[in-house]
Protein backbone atom coordinates (compact mmCIF):
# COMPACT_ATOMS: atom_id res chain seq x y z
CA UNK A 1 0.00 0.00 0.00
CA UNK A 2 1.24 3.27 -0.83
CA UNK A 3 2.11 6.79 1.32
CA UNK A 4 -1.00 8.22 -0.64
CA UNK A 5 -3.38 5.69 -0.07
CA UNK A 6 -2.34 4.12 4.02
CA UNK A 7 -4.96 5.39 6.36
CA UNK A 8 -3.74 2.57 9.10
CA UNK A 9 -1.85 4.09 12.06
CA UNK A 10 1.56 2.14 12.74
CA UNK A 11 2.23 2.89 16.61
CA UNK A 12 5.68 0.95 16.08
CA UNK A 13 7.30 2.66 13.65
CA UNK A 14 5.56 5.91 15.50
CA UNK A 15 7.75 4.62 18.95
CA UNK A 16 10.56 4.06 17.09
CA UNK A 17 10.61 7.73 15.58
CA UNK A 18 9.25 9.40 18.64
CA UNK A 19 12.52 7.62 20.23
CA UNK A 20 14.95 8.98 17.97
CA UNK A 21 13.72 12.35 18.04
CA UNK A 22 14.19 12.51 21.60
CA UNK A 23 17.84 11.37 21.05
CA UNK A 24 18.49 14.17 18.45
CA UNK A 25 15.62 16.62 18.15
CA UNK A 26 17.25 18.30 14.75
CA UNK A 27 16.93 14.98 12.90
CA UNK A 28 13.50 16.40 11.16
CA UNK A 29 13.03 13.37 9.15
CA UNK A 30 11.60 11.60 12.16
CA UNK A 31 8.76 14.44 12.73
CA UNK A 32 7.73 13.45 9.63
CA UNK A 33 8.23 9.66 10.04
CA UNK A 34 6.21 10.43 13.17
CA UNK A 35 3.43 12.04 11.57
CA UNK A 36 3.25 9.55 9.03
CA UNK A 37 2.90 6.60 11.04
CA UNK A 38 -0.11 8.69 13.17
CA UNK A 39 -1.96 10.37 10.19
CA UNK A 40 -4.38 7.39 9.44
CA UNK A 41 -7.45 9.64 7.64
CA UNK A 42 -6.64 12.96 8.84
CA UNK A 43 -4.59 14.51 5.78
CA UNK A 44 -7.95 12.83 3.68
CA UNK A 45 -10.45 14.80 5.89
CA UNK A 46 -8.04 17.69 5.89
CA UNK A 47 -7.85 17.80 2.23
CA UNK A 48 -11.38 17.93 1.61
CA UNK A 49 -12.04 20.49 4.31
CA UNK A 50 -9.37 22.64 1.88
CA UNK A 51 -11.44 21.68 -1.89
CA UNK A 52 -13.96 23.50 0.11
CA UNK A 53 -11.69 27.18 1.12
CA UNK A 54 -12.04 29.97 -1.75
CA UNK A 55 -8.65 29.06 -3.02
CA UNK A 56 -8.75 25.07 -3.09
CA UNK A 57 -9.97 24.32 -6.37
CA UNK A 58 -7.79 26.73 -8.22
CA UNK A 59 -4.61 25.60 -6.50
CA UNK A 60 -5.29 22.20 -6.60
CA UNK A 61 -5.96 22.70 -10.39
CA UNK A 62 -2.46 24.95 -10.95
CA UNK A 63 -0.77 23.05 -8.67
CA UNK A 64 0.56 25.97 -7.39
CA UNK A 65 4.17 25.63 -5.25
CA UNK A 66 4.03 27.55 -2.07
CA UNK A 67 7.88 25.74 -2.06
CA UNK A 68 8.37 27.97 -5.12
CA UNK A 69 7.90 31.38 -3.50
CA UNK A 70 9.88 30.56 -0.65
CA UNK A 71 12.64 29.38 -2.34
CA UNK A 72 12.97 33.09 -4.23
CA UNK A 73 14.85 34.52 -1.34
CA UNK A 74 15.69 37.51 -3.88
CA UNK A 75 11.71 38.37 -3.69
CA UNK A 76 11.39 38.15 -0.68
CA UNK A 77 14.64 40.03 0.63
CA UNK A 78 13.13 42.56 -1.16
CA UNK A 79 9.78 42.94 0.55
CA UNK A 80 9.32 46.09 3.22
CA UNK A 81 9.97 45.07 6.87
CA UNK A 82 7.41 43.96 8.64
CA UNK A 83 5.82 41.93 6.08
CA UNK A 84 5.05 38.00 6.84
CA UNK A 85 7.64 37.02 3.90
CA UNK A 86 10.29 39.56 4.92
CA UNK A 87 9.93 38.09 8.45
CA UNK A 88 10.18 34.78 7.34
CA UNK A 89 13.23 35.60 5.06
CA UNK A 90 14.83 37.27 8.13
CA UNK A 91 13.68 34.20 10.30
CA UNK A 92 15.69 31.72 7.98
CA UNK A 93 18.73 33.64 7.15
CA UNK A 94 19.43 33.71 11.60
CA UNK A 95 18.43 30.58 11.66
CA UNK A 96 20.35 28.80 8.79
CA UNK A 97 17.23 27.11 7.19
CA UNK A 98 15.60 26.93 3.70
CA UNK A 99 13.17 25.20 2.64
CA UNK A 100 14.94 23.12 0.45
CA UNK A 101 16.29 21.47 3.69
CA UNK A 102 12.84 20.77 4.75
CA UNK A 103 12.61 19.24 1.41
CA UNK A 104 15.37 16.85 1.85
CA UNK A 105 14.28 15.85 5.13
CA UNK A 106 10.84 15.43 4.33
CA UNK A 107 9.64 11.71 3.54
CA UNK A 108 6.69 13.14 1.21
CA UNK A 109 7.02 10.52 -1.99
CA UNK A 110 7.10 12.33 -5.40
CA UNK A 111 3.54 11.71 -6.69
CA UNK A 112 0.78 13.97 -8.88
CA UNK A 113 -1.49 12.66 -6.27
CA UNK A 114 -3.81 15.61 -4.59
CA UNK A 115 -3.34 13.90 -1.41
CA UNK A 116 1.00 14.28 -1.54
CA UNK A 117 0.39 18.33 -3.58
CA UNK A 118 -1.63 18.85 -0.21
CA UNK A 119 1.18 17.12 2.24
CA UNK A 120 3.81 18.96 0.50
CA UNK A 121 2.22 22.41 1.08
CA UNK A 122 1.66 21.54 4.87
CA UNK A 123 5.43 21.30 4.89
CA UNK A 124 6.17 24.39 3.39
CA UNK A 125 3.66 26.32 6.12
CA UNK A 126 5.76 25.06 9.02
CA UNK A 127 8.02 27.66 9.22
CA UNK A 128 5.77 30.48 8.41
CA UNK A 129 3.51 29.26 11.39
CA UNK A 130 6.87 30.14 13.45
CA UNK A 131 6.13 33.50 12.06
CA UNK A 132 2.92 34.16 12.76
CA UNK A 133 2.14 32.19 16.09
CA UNK A 134 5.48 33.88 17.46
CA UNK A 135 7.39 30.83 18.50
CA UNK A 136 10.75 30.35 18.21
CA UNK A 137 13.23 27.59 17.27
CA UNK A 138 13.96 26.69 20.92
CA UNK A 139 12.76 23.34 22.07
CA UNK A 140 9.96 25.23 24.15
CA UNK A 141 8.66 27.47 21.20
CA UNK A 142 9.30 24.15 19.18
CA UNK A 143 6.65 22.08 21.60
CA UNK A 144 3.95 25.04 21.30
CA UNK A 145 4.20 25.26 17.87
CA UNK A 146 3.54 21.52 17.62
CA UNK A 147 0.51 21.87 20.09
CA UNK A 148 -0.99 24.79 17.81
CA UNK A 149 -0.25 22.58 14.72
CA UNK A 150 -1.99 19.87 16.53
CA UNK A 151 -5.05 22.27 17.04
CA UNK A 152 -4.71 23.01 13.61
CA UNK A 153 -4.36 19.92 11.56
CA UNK A 154 -5.79 17.29 13.91
CA UNK A 155 -2.30 15.43 13.20
CA UNK A 156 -1.55 12.92 16.37
CA UNK A 157 1.94 12.97 15.42
CA UNK A 158 1.94 16.65 16.55
CA UNK A 159 0.61 15.89 20.03
CA UNK A 160 2.68 12.96 20.84
CA UNK A 161 5.56 15.21 20.17
CA UNK A 162 4.33 18.36 22.36
CA UNK A 163 3.68 15.58 25.24
CA UNK A 164 6.97 14.19 25.10
CA UNK A 165 8.92 17.31 24.64
CA UNK A 166 6.87 19.12 26.97
CA UNK A 167 8.34 16.16 30.04
CA UNK A 168 12.08 17.12 28.63
CA UNK A 169 11.38 20.44 29.07
CA UNK A 170 9.23 19.92 32.14
CA UNK A 171 12.57 17.98 33.59
CA UNK A 172 15.06 20.88 32.98
CA UNK A 173 13.04 23.95 33.62
CA UNK A 174 11.31 22.80 37.27
CA UNK A 175 9.47 25.64 38.63
CA UNK A 176 8.26 27.03 35.32
CA UNK A 177 4.78 26.97 34.01
CA UNK A 178 6.01 24.49 31.15
CA UNK A 179 2.58 22.61 30.34
CA UNK A 180 0.39 25.91 30.50
CA UNK A 181 2.40 27.29 28.08
CA UNK A 182 2.30 24.26 25.59
CA UNK A 183 -1.37 24.04 26.11
CA UNK A 184 -1.52 27.50 25.64
CA UNK A 185 0.03 26.83 21.96
CA UNK A 186 -2.95 24.79 21.63
CA UNK A 187 -5.52 26.96 22.71
CA UNK A 188 -3.93 29.68 20.31
CA UNK A 189 -4.47 27.26 17.54
CA UNK A 190 -8.33 25.80 18.05
CA UNK A 191 -9.19 29.67 18.49
CA UNK A 192 -7.29 30.94 15.65
CA UNK A 193 -8.85 31.11 12.00
CA UNK A 194 -7.96 27.79 9.75
CA UNK A 195 -3.94 28.94 8.25
CA UNK A 196 -3.81 25.51 6.66
CA UNK A 197 -6.14 26.94 4.21
CA UNK A 198 -4.66 30.55 3.97
CA UNK A 199 -3.46 32.09 0.84
CA UNK A 200 0.15 31.79 1.74
CA UNK A 201 1.31 33.13 -1.50
CA UNK A 202 -0.88 36.56 -1.28
CA UNK A 203 -0.16 36.41 2.73
CA UNK A 204 3.30 36.82 1.67
CA UNK A 205 3.28 40.68 0.97
CA UNK A 206 1.01 41.54 3.90
CA UNK A 207 2.18 43.03 7.51
CA UNK A 208 2.82 40.25 9.74
CA UNK A 209 0.60 42.18 12.62
CA UNK A 210 -2.67 41.73 9.23
CA UNK A 211 -2.11 38.42 9.09
CA UNK A 212 -2.60 37.59 12.68
CA UNK A 213 -5.29 39.81 12.85
CA UNK A 214 -7.11 38.33 10.17
CA UNK A 215 -7.01 35.22 11.42
CA UNK A 216 -7.47 35.57 15.04
CA UNK A 217 -4.09 35.15 16.13
CA UNK A 218 -3.80 35.92 19.36
CA UNK A 219 -0.93 36.61 21.80
CA UNK A 220 0.96 34.37 24.01
CA UNK A 221 1.01 34.96 27.54
CA UNK A 222 3.05 32.35 28.70
CA UNK A 223 6.13 31.83 26.34
CA UNK A 224 7.32 35.33 26.20
CA UNK A 225 7.87 35.65 30.05
CA UNK A 226 9.32 32.50 30.11
CA UNK A 227 11.82 33.49 26.84
CA UNK A 228 12.21 36.76 29.31
CA UNK A 229 13.21 34.76 32.19
CA UNK A 230 15.77 33.04 30.61
CA UNK A 231 17.35 35.48 29.01
CA UNK A 232 17.64 36.99 32.02
CA UNK A 233 19.34 33.78 33.30
CA UNK A 234 21.88 34.14 30.38
CA UNK A 235 20.17 30.32 28.91
CA UNK A 236 20.68 31.36 25.62
CA UNK A 237 19.22 28.48 23.83
CA UNK A 238 15.88 28.58 25.24
CA UNK A 239 15.41 32.80 24.21
CA UNK A 240 15.06 32.53 19.71
CA UNK A 241 11.57 34.04 19.18
CA UNK A 242 10.40 34.66 15.94
CA UNK A 243 8.54 37.36 15.35
CA UNK A 244 6.95 38.61 18.56
CA UNK A 245 3.29 39.47 18.80
CA UNK A 246 1.94 42.72 19.85
CA UNK A 247 -0.33 42.53 22.34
Amino acid sequence: MSQATDTRRHPVAAYRAMRNLLRDREDTRQVFLLIDALRGKTTLRQLARFRETEIGPGALADRRRLFDRLEDQASLAALPAGTLGRAYYDFMAAENLSAEGLVKASTIPQSTDDIIWFRERNREMHDLLHIVSGYGRDPLGEACLVAFSYAQTGQLGFAVIALFAGRRIVQARRGQPIWRTIFEGYRRGRSAGWLIGADWEALLSRPVEAVREQFAVRPASYYPKILTAARDAGAGEAARPATPMVA
